[in-house]
């Protein structure tokens, strides 16, 4: 008789590994599919070896400073290979703890291709056989792919994307232009920066980093450019020709007319699509929402007993979302409420200094007629940040006046990433300004901006001259 689970998970990433886990601690028999290497995108080809490769270049331009503080280097210089074989076992580090966690739990891990038949049918196919799974639930988490735009020379040598350029081994593009200011090309266009590289930005939005306040976009760009970015902003690329000299010519349009700039690689960031290629077999329809799985508020699809998370569905393509989505679902399964706030989710851009944003913006709170208090700190009068050389940046934290209420926050200074949470918590809890800044935070750390920035609200921060009256 053929084995019958109750839960079968399509795609490994942060979304699908993290709801098998769930799904078996909550005492369901579950397996889970991979056509691929365990972690998916975010652990393989995103988020982890991303910031792998960013920690050393943070470093290397780090350390192109140290005689500002006292330390004495000579001849400076970064081994390419050595940097990504140190990435690879860090990712391959990782990959093996999630396989792991996974097989301790007792989660079946299934190799190959996975369709789906009909409403409890799976077909898996890899190179030696075609087999059949039945199930009672369907979790789709399969994540996305990077979107190619129908741009003429757009697939000439050396036009890549995050995928090939997270690989590189022989040597950096001398100058790198990059099309797309979101958070991926801004990323790597931080890495290439640090590394020595140039780097010129085209994107077709008023400014990078669309998605964000404008604040930060402005802050993003500004301290870019100081590292030597070149950034171009309503900006549309209609042609790559490949040069001579194996450069290439990426010719764009603006205001002012049609312009061309040339570089040896180009990067591809324009954004992910859904990934659902193969995925239903003849016999079954999924309801979808433009390029994505449709989903209603219990992450079901149009068939009840299918249910999708994370970039496979319309939202915020984020490693975070998916895995708390992914428990939301396996809780929704087993009638339990969700146990996480999905409504509150940090965004994170891992620049030098960072940004971190949870919450409302100040520009979405007088957008919804809402009365807030806002308060802020500048990072350059913060001892931590002045004494480990920081650079410019700001915590700002936004309260509903009428309730006291934080109801957003948003950090541009350095481990911003790090200290987000406590303000998510804040929200996520209805605390209060007065609330957060009860609270003694240690001297001298970043931190300390956040009592700065909350005691802000009321006219009573300490470490900030008086308003003017």
């Amino acid at each position: 008789m053929q084995e019958r689970y109750d839960l079968i998970v399509i795609g490994s990433g942060p979304g699908g590994y993290v709801a098998a886990i769930k799904a078996a601690k909550m005492g369901m028999k579950t397996a889970i599919v991979e056509r691929r290497e365990i972690g998916g995108t975010c652990l393989n080809r995103g988020c982890i070896p991303t910031k792998t490769l960013m920690y050393s270049s943070h470093l290397y331009a780090i350390a192109k400073e140290f005689q500002e503080l006292g330390i004495h280097c000579s001849g400076l210089s970064y081994d390419l290979n050595r940097i990504q074989d140190r990435k690879d076992q860090v990712v391959d580090k990782i990959r093996k703890g999630t396989k792991s966690l996974l097989e301790s739990n007792g989660v079946t891990i299934i190799e190959g291709n996975a369709t789906i038949m009909d409403a409890d049918s799976i077909r898996i196919q890899n190179a030696d056989e075609e087999t059949f799974l039945t199930t009672d639930r369907i979790l789709i988490a399969t994540g996305s792919n990077p979107i190619i735009p129908a741009i003429e020379g757009i697939n000439s040598k050396n036009v890549i994307t995050s995928d090939e350029l997270l690989s590189q081994r022989d040597q950096l593009y001398s100058k790198l232009i990059i099309i797309g200011g979101g958070v991926i090309g801004i990323e790597l266009a931080t890495f290439y920066l640090e590394m020595g590289s140039a780097v010129e930005i085209i994107e077709a939005a008023d400014r990078i980093l669309p998605n964000m306040e404008k604040e930060v976009s402005q802050s993003v760009a500004m301290n870019l450019k100081k590292k030597g970015a070149i950034i171009h902003t309503k900006a549309k690329v209609v042609k790559i020709i490949e040069d001579s000299d194996n450069s290439l010519i990426c010719e764009y349009e603006e205001k002012s007319g049609q312009k061309s700039t040339s570089a040896k690689g180009i990067l591809v960031a324009v954004g992910r699509r859904a990934n659902t290629e193969g995925l239903f077999g003849n016999d079954i329809s999924i309801a979808m929402d433009g390029a994505h799985i449709k989903v209603n508020e219990k992450f079901q699809t149009s068939i009840d007993n299918i249910y999708a998370i994370g970039d496979v569905i319309k939202g915020r393509q984020l490693a975070h979302a998916a895995s708390a989505q992914g428990i939301a679902t396996v809780e929704i399964m087993n009638n339990q409420t969700p146990s996480i706030h999905l409504d509150i989710i940090p965004s994170c851009i891992y620049t030098s200094p960072e940004v971190a944003v949870v919450g409302m913006s100040e520009e979405e709170a007088k957008a919804n007629d809402l009365e807030i208090k806002v308060g802020k700190y500048p990072m350059l009068g913060n001892s931590k940040t002045i004494l480990s050389t920081g650079e410019r940046g700001f915590v700002k934290v936004i309260s509903d006046t009428a309730s006291g209420r934080i109801i957003g926050a948003t950090l541009f200074c350095e481990r911003a990433t790090d200290m987000v949470g406590e303000l998510a918590t804040a929200i996520a809890n209805g605390l209060t300004s007065q609330d957060l800044a009860s609270v003694i935070r240690p001297h001298p750390t970043y931190e300390e901006a956040i009592t700065e920035a909350v005691e802000d609200i009321g006219g009573m921060a300490i470490h900030l001259m008086p308003r003017r009256r």
